[in-house]
């Protein structure tokens, strides 16, 4: 069994972490917003925060919903820390994207 906090907050995944059981994080565009952050350099910002505090797997998920942008968000996502696991949405462009990035050993769910 694996343990991953769905939040953007750092405390609660400083608190997570702290148990010893978190195994990785999963946050979206709307778990950032909840948190006040917004912009795209502070969102960026805020997913190599998250790193800093876990041991690996950060989910971090495109907002495009065409090829070309998730490819584009995806490459640029996983460039943030290796431990960036891309999410994109299970659509026929998504698919096509988790095998491309795939293929350019980008860790994608």
């Amino acid at each position: 069994m694996k343990i991953f906090i769905d939040t953007a907050n750092l405390n609660e995944i400083k608190t997570a972490q702290d148990l010893g059981v978190l195994d990785g994080v999963t946050t979206n565009p709307s778990l950032m917003a909840k948190e006040g952050i917004s912009g795209k350099e502070n969102v960026l910002l805020h997913y190599k925060n998250i790193c800093n505090l876990v041991l690996d797997n950060v989910s971090a998920e495109v907002i495009s919903v065409d090829y070309d942008g998730m490819i584009k968000e995806g490459l640029e996502l996983s460039k943030i820390d290796p431990k960036i696991v891309v999410k994109v949405p299970l659509t026929a462009d998504g698919i096509k994207a988790t095998k491309y990035l795939s293929s350019k050993d980008i860790r994608v769910n």
